[in-house]
């Protein structure tokens, strides 16, 4: 959807749940998604009708290759489907972008058997926690022995498969070593009913990702179950979106997420703004000329990094297309749009919430739940400040191999 095709800052009108765009059928389902909103984050999961639409249309395999039955779609197109989900409903945005970037890189580097037995299934989908360095993945014969545990799986809770990130060591406990000569880690992948989910997220936003906590105890994980993601050389797919790392394929999804809840909350801006008059006005919102000076500078903010993310990730698409590979400063121009995107569609989210009054504060109107969801996206490492920094040292020529890219 291009800046000239926003027209309003109205939402989208209802289309039918029909056609191969999936961009077409994501903006198509914004109110259903709305309707449910408040149901989604009072059971921590996305309700069976929104999971049931999700799979039907192909939301949660978007990424994944054709000869599976994958939507394969472009990652410019996947940027538009997170917005036009997040209009509607921020964990469920979330949760696509989390759950299909997983299997894509997951499976990039796995046989095609194995990626047909894992994700072959149309109602297949794959959740993970963070990383961290308490768990271990011990050496064993034809695998590895996976003890840990983990939190913030979002969307487990409508997923088959779990995964985890995890430290790669011998059974002396010594690490197994990349070829850069560092200790590497080991993706693993088991059935969701392997582990012991427990059933807590008590989040201030975000809170319908239902992103528990899980672990497992000495679960054999075969070979063929594992890999070592973002080394490019030893993938098995080679489709253009694989040559784009984990980390950039995450941001891409959740800048555009952080695009969608301000557009969202500028949406309901402008209504409230067409219909009240504040207490300590003398006029109308809408006649107020700095509600309108406002009103006019968010929408130019939020239209401006629409634009600039869509721009960015379409020049590294081509790319990708082109040479199979993006070159670093792709790469980083990547991670400068998508971190700068997310920081100041947040701002708009701000902006947006504190105009709205006591209006904005009660959980029965349309913004304190938004504004939560906004809140909780700006947390994320893909939006920390400290990516400014390491784009900002490769801009002024250090040798330092930049990281997240």
């Amino acid at each position: 959807m291009a800046a000239a095709e926003l027209g309003t800052v109205q939402l989208e009108r209802p289309t039918a749940l029909s056609g191969a765009d999936p961009v077409a059928r994501a903006r198509a389902m914004i109110p259903m998604l709305e309707a449910c909103g408040p149901a989604i984050e009072q059971g921590k999961e996305l309700v069976p009708e929104v999971v049931a639409a999700l799979l039907d249309n192909g939301f949660l395999r978007l990424l994944l290759p054709r000869s599976i039955g994958g939507g394969d779609i472009p990652l410019p197109d996947f940027a538009e489907v997170c917005e036009a989900i997040a209009i509607g409903d921020a964990s469920t945005a979330w949760g696509v972008c989390q759950g299909n970037v997983s299997a894509m890189t997951a499976s990039a580097y796995l046989a095609p058997e194995v990626v047909k037995s894992c994700f072959g299934d149309r109602r297949a989908a794959l959740a993970w926690g963070a990383r961290h360095g308490r768990a271990k993945a011990v050496i064993v014969d034809g695998g590895y022995r996976v003890t840990g545990a983990w939190d913030f799986a979002s969307g487990n809770r409508h997923c088959t498969l779990l995964g985890a990130h995890l430290p790669a060591c011998y059974p002396d406990g010594s690490p197994r070593l990349s070829p850069e000569g560092k200790p590497e880690d080991v993706t693993v992948l088991f059935p969701r009913g392997q582990a012991k989910v427990t059933p807590e997220w008590n989040s201030l936003g975000l809170r319908g990702t239902g992103s528990d906590i899980y672990e497992v105890h000495d679960l054999f994980v075969p070979d063929t179950h594992a890999c070592v993601r973002d080394r490019f050389e030893l993938r098995r797919d080679h489709r253009p979106v694989t040559a784009i790392t984990s980390h950039l394929c995450y941001a891409t999804g959740f800048s555009a997420t952080a695009l969608g809840v301000a557009r969202g909350l500028l949406s309901r801006y402008v209504t409230l703004a067409r219909g009240k008059t504040a207490r300590a006005g003398a006029q109308p919102m809408a006649e107020n000329h700095c509600v309108q000076s406002e009103i006019a500078q968010l929408e130019a903010t939020l239209r401006g990094c629409r634009m600039y993310l869509l721009g960015t990730v379409r020049q590294a698409w081509d790319e990708a297309v082109a040479q199979g590979a993006l070159a670093m400063e792709t790469r980083v121009a990547l991670r400068l749009a998508t971190t700068t995107v997310m920081r100041q569609a947040t701002d708009v989210s701000i902006a947006c919430y504190r105009a709205a009054g006591t209006t904005a504060v009660l959980e029965a109107n349309a913004f304190e739940r938004r504004f939560r969801d906004a809140m909780s996206v700006s947390q994320h490492l893909q939006a920390t400040p400290w990516h400014l920094e390491t784009v900002g040292r490769f801009l002024l020529g250090s040798g330092e191999k930049p990281a997240f890219v």
